[in-house]
């Protein structure tokens, strides 16, 4: 194989035609696809997992739109790149032609002051924004920069995809197409690519070298797994392995276990993993896992992310273990996270409710008299700031969605409610 570069390079697609996945985005018929055939493509963040396609994709629309492309990688810019790329940007841009594409990869992890200086140029014209995120850009990307771009999600591959793309890789690829694969058992390979394309090319890469040229190349089970354990910096190129290991991590707090779970952030503080990422995830568990067993949880939580931001590296490690072990050891309940999921399932399934008329507010005088907020009963004036009215549409008046979980937190929580609610709730 020496002088071709790795499988994920050589089968990047180079057209919309090509690309796999994502047809909700790309598809004939979808937004970008429109927008890539019509020639008029407006600044937009990507937003989704590793391995779907982001940066593929902002290449090919600078490709079909036969425009400028500069690229800028958040981890090692800084605001002098991003002046210099948009000062190139206006120099490669002649008369009324349309605006260079600059594409920054991980733009979550610009900072404030990097991403001002994209401002001006992305309000003005100069270029096109093309933005890659792992992270929700409602968190990471500031008011002004994302107001002035289109949020577009990438889902994970499905496993109808990685096929298309095996089927790809057996027929068109240069090196592979020439040598007899087998695929006896694909459980294992679709589990440990994780809808992630270039992690799934990356274990069938590193399978492949282990037959020689003559032998069949077979993908099994055992084949797969053997090889990422005895492999893991093989399989992991481009350093993907710290979903999995957030995955751990998360997995070993709601688990109760506070040795790994400290274990696993030790792993992440070593790979020089981004601390507000972690501090993130502490805040969802701390929600998700912990909930209203210990309502403090959140706090400490919010608390540390704020805290790290003050403090910095290397001593926000200190901060961040006391929380892992915080959220670790304390009592775990789902019911707040269960009770939204209930609630939405509700909201889908009997869409838009009318509010009762109690509950509406009634600012105007046509509003009053339409009897708008005539029934309402105001807590506040009843014994113990209570009293007994329906607060849900008629249809669903008597649905119960919250759920007190069995912790001595939550009982206090059902004691309450019945006692107010006379078992009603």
């Amino acid at each position: 194989m020496n002088g071709y570069p790795p499988l994920a390079e050589r089968m990047r697609p180079r057209t919309l035609d090509q690309y796999i996945g994502q047809k909700h985005l790309v598809g004939k018929g979808s937004i970008l696809y429109q927008m890539v055939t019509s020639g008029r493509v407006s600044s937009i963040i990507l937003w989704g997992p590793p391995g779907v396609g982001k940066t593929t994709l902002a290449r090919i629309i600078a490709n079909q739109l036969e425009r400028p492309f500069f690229v800028l990688s958040a981890v090692s810019s800084g605001v002098k790149d991003v002046r210099e790329a948009i000062e190139k940007a206006k120099k490669s841009r002649f008369f009324n032609s349309a605006s260079p594409i600059l594409f920054i990869d991980e733009i979550h992890r610009f900072s404030k002051s990097q991403q001002d200086s994209l401002l001006g140029a992305v309000e003005e014209g100069t270029v096109t924004l093309i933005g890659a995120t792992t992270e929700n850009p409602s968190f990471e990307v500031i008011s002004p920069l994302l107001s002035r771009c289109q949020v577009y999600v990438l889902k994970p591959l499905e496993k109808e995809d990685l096929m298309v793309l095996f089927g790809r890789i057996c027929t068109e690829d240069p090196v592979l197409k020439n040598r007899k694969i087998e695929l006896k058992e694909d459980d294992a390979l679709f589990r440990f690519a994780g809808g992630d394309a270039r992690k799934f090319l990356n274990i069938i890469e590193l399978i492949s070298n282990s037959f020689t040229d003559e032998e069949t190349i077979e993908i099994t089970n055992e084949n797969v797994t053997r090889h990422l354990q005895e492999n893991p910096a093989q399989y992991d190129k481009n350093g993907e392995i710290h979903y999995d290991i957030i995955s751990a991590f998360i997995k070993s707090i709601r688990g109760s276990d506070p040795d790994a779970a400290v274990y696993w952030l030790a792993r992440m503080v070593e790979g020089g993993e981004d601390p507000k990422f972690i501090a993130r995830r502490l805040i969802i568990s701390a929600s998700e896992d912990i909930g209203l067993a210990n309502p403090n949880a959140l706090l400490l939580a919010t608390n540390a992310f704020e805290a790290i931001n003050m403090v910095g590296w290397p001593e926000s490690r200190i901060i961040l273990s006391e929380v892992t072990i915080y959220l670790a050891t304390s009592p775990k309940s789902n019911s707040a996270y269960k009770a939204i999921n209930n609630a939405q399932e509700i909201v889908q399934k009997t869409g838009n409710l009318p509010v009762p008329l109690h509950l509406r507010n009634a600012p105007t005088k046509l509003m009053k008299q339409l009897n708008y907020g005539k029934e309402y009963k105001y807590a506040h004036d009843f014994k113990d700031n209570f009293v007994i009215q329906d607060y849900l549409p008629e249809q669903i008046k008597n649905t119960k969605l919250f759920f007190p979980q069995n912790n001595q937190q939550e009982a206090k929580i059902a004691e309450r409610m019945n006692k107010l609610w006379k078992g009603r709730k």
